[in-house]
């Protein structure tokens, strides 16, 4: 549906297609986890270097890790 959407419009629609959007979701996917290993470093250096428990840094990987869980379980009961 996405696709004939932009295959209506004559410039964009020769270069979006549906490569465009699985790289998209690839590199989200990607950049994703990459930023929550990220914020593990952060979190451990802070924990382990500096003495400090930075919750907040710990409650957006916990938010992160649900997120990331809760649609991987979406995706395979509705698949």
């Amino acid at each position: 549906m996405t696709q004939s959407l932009f295959a209506k419009i004559p410039f964009v629609g020769k270069f979006v297609d549906e490569r465009f959007f699985e790289y998209r979701r690839r590199s989200t996917s990607l950049a994703g986890i990459f930023g929550a290993w990220v914020a593990v470093g952060i979190f451990e250096y802070r924990c382990f270097h500096d003495h400090f428990l930075s919750w907040d840094l710990l409650a957006v990987l916990i938010v992160m890790v649900t997120v990331k869980m809760a649609m991987m379980v979406w995706y395979r009961l509705n698949d």
